[in-house]
């Protein structure tokens, strides 16, 4: 496998197509026997044959013969699928914990052969010079990776103090990049609805460029609004988890994206609203959003969504338009990819059983990429520079005392604000507790499923600690998870039941560069280093899956029982998804978008 070329222009590739259609040349593949999935005319096509020539559909029809010359390379389908190459609309590769590079060798096999990346994480702690780092690496790379410029860097200005920060002048110099898709999940829909500068000048950039803005309308509150937010330019949003939300969605003119990621299982009740009320499916489409490593490794990706969607009820070619022509027509490039047509790029899947999604071939610019082996050979790994690490920026080493929450004086209970963590979706709930005062200091309840939760800045070496309490992980030991991975500021969330273990962590995660890891009892039981932007790992994903599945391993030791706990650790410090959320100016009820105080 190599790495990207320079494309053809339409000028000098559509003589060639055509002459190859017409028998006048021969083309460099021609596989033949398929059974076409047309995701266009919503049939499977029997007894079908391809021509390929410079990575691009030819010929797609009964016979192909005409086609094959003393050097084409014949592949016999045998009465297999021709599916086209899966699209994922919407996700990060930073949440997989490796590069562009290790995420594209870990999901080539399952089938993806195009995604449309938000490096808002990078953006976060690096800033515009983050974004190119990954933009550059996606272009070299043997599949179609996509970015989009990410709009909300910080996520919620005032509401917490990121990294870096990016505004309408960023995102116009970025539009002029060339592997630039469009503008990243508008997250700042109080910002759309107020009018504010920044909202309405990047998505302004982003609208003359002829780009695709996204959306990220977190609030169940179908009020004025979401009505307004519609008004303002984004296109889609992933962020509904009900059937009234992707029905809303679509109402609008939006597209409905319907993630089925490592933690966030919001397919099932969306599609509801295309399997029972019978809304039109062109304008639904499948995406991930965020998926760790192991999920990656060993359950999927996108193979992963369009068979749960299948399961879900939905006719399997249904599910396929939903996870390649739909998300090709809402991004403009229906004229490269999202289908088996001519003139299209030569992404495609060899599969046994379509229900079930087999996948035996793995086909991406005409070029065979992967098998039902496993993970693809031959693409070179990629190096960051320095300055995209060493970036855990703390004062000093922490200590049992840095996490002291200081009770009201003469209280022996107080009643406290706390997280409440929601399995397989990214909201939270805003829960209330009476938790006990030791000395002067109020400390959590494990009988109670309540832990401690710290957010230690390390951007710029404050020593600021945001200390609150959290529940619904389930610890029942002493333990403390630590992680510079925090959406989307990415500060280090810290979650423990005692204090030593907290300080630990933490100071762990400052020695090596950032990443996660778990403590118990003063012992280290898992680590994942993440030396890139403390986001992402520099191994081989192989690698970094085996220490994922470490780390689910050790925190399911300490209590742990959620599914993908660590997806849910990572995302306590987003400050826009309601409704309770840690920052470091402290906690956020992001239904009013207002800091609020621990005590009540």
């Amino acid at each position: 496998m190599t790495r990207n070329t320079k494309p053809r222009s339409w000028a000098d590739l559509a003589p060639l197509l055509v002459d190859v259609a017409m028998g006048r040349k021969p083309a460099d593949l021609v596989v033949r026997n398929g059974r076409w999935v047309n995701v266009y005319s919503g049939e499977i096509v029997p007894a079908t044959d391809l021509a390929i020539i410079a990575g691009r559909f030819a010929y797609c029809g009964p016979d192909a013969s005409h086609c094959i010359g003393p050097n084409t390379t014949i592949e016999d389908a045998g009465g297999r699928y021709l599916v086209p190459g899966l699209c994922d609309a919407h996700m990060h590769v930073e949440s997989g914990m490796v590069t562009v590079t290790e995420f594209c060798r870990a999901v080539i096999p399952h089938g993806t052969t195009s995604m449309f990346i938000d490096p808002h994480e990078i953006a976060n702690v690096l800033g515009l010079d983050g974004v190119r780092l990954m933009h550059d690496e996606a272009v070299e790379m043997p599949i179609n990776v996509f970015v989009q410029m990410p709009s909300c860097v910080p996520s919620a200005p005032g509401l917490e103090n990121a990294g870096a920060s990016l505004g309408p002048e960023e995102v116009a110099e970025a539009l002029n990049w060339e592997n630039i898709i469009g503008l990243g999940e508008v997250m700042d829909f109080p910002g759309v609805a107020a009018n504010s500068p920044r909202m309405v000048g990047e998505v302004a950039a982003s609208m003359a460029a002829n780009k695709t803005v996204g959306g990220h309308f977190a609030s169940p509150v179908l009020d004025r609004n979401f009505h307004a937010y519609a008004a303002g330019g984004p296109a889609d949003d992933h962020e509904g988890t009900r059937k009234e939300d992707a029905m809303a969605r679509v109402r609008q003119g939006m597209r409905a994206m319907l993630r089925l990621g490592s933690a966030w299982y919001d397919v099932e009740t969306q599609i509801k609203a295309v399997t029972e009320d019978g809304l039109d499916p062109r304008n639904f489409i499948l995406c991930t959003d965020d998926s760790h490593s192991g999920t990656l490794v060993n359950d999927g990706h996108m193979n992963r969504v369009v068979k749960h969607a299948i399961e879900c009820g939905l006719p399997a070619i249904t599910a396929i338009q939903m996870a390649t022509l739909n998300t090709a027509q809402h991004f403009g490039v229906e004229r490269d990819l999202g289908s088996i047509a001519p003139g299209r790029m030569a992404d495609f899947l060899l599969v046994d059983d379509l229900d079930h999604l087999t996948i035996s071939d793995v086909y991406a610019r005409g070029q065979h990429v992967a098998n039902a082996e496993g993970m693809c050979t031959g693409l070179p790994p990629y190096s960051y520079p320095d300055s995209a690490k060493n970036t855990i920026n703390m004062k000093s080493d922490l200590t049992a005392s840095h996490f002291d929450i200081a009770a009201p004086q003469g209280s022996e209970t107080v009643k406290v604000r706390v997280i409440g963590v929601v399995e397989n979706q990214a909201p939270t709930q805003a829960l209330e507790a009476n938790l006990p005062v030791e000395g002067e200091f109020v400390r959590g309840d494990i009988e109670a499923d309540i832990c401690q939760i710290a957010l230690v800045e390390r951007h710029r070496a404050t020593g600021g600690v945001t200390n609150a309490f959290v529940s619904g992980f389930g610890y029942d030991s002493p333990c403390a998870m630590a992680s510079t991975v925090a959406h989307d500021s990415h500060h280090m969330i810290v979650v423990g039941t005692n204090k030593q273990d907290m300080a630990l962590a933490a100071n762990r995660l400052r020695e090596v560069g950032g990443g996660v890891t778990l403590f118990a009892k003063g012992k280290e039981k898992a680590l994942v280093e993440m030396p890139i932007a403390g986001l992402m790992s520099d191994e081989a994903s192989p690698i970094v899956a085996a220490k994922a599945e470490q780390l689910v391993a050790a925190m399911a030791e300490c209590g742990c029982r959620l599914n993908n706990a660590y997806m849910q650790h990572s995302l306590l410090a987003l400050v826009v998804i309601p409704e309770l959320r840690i920052s470091d100016i402290g906690l956020v009820d992001v239904r009013s978008f207002e800091k609020v105080d621990l005590f009540l």
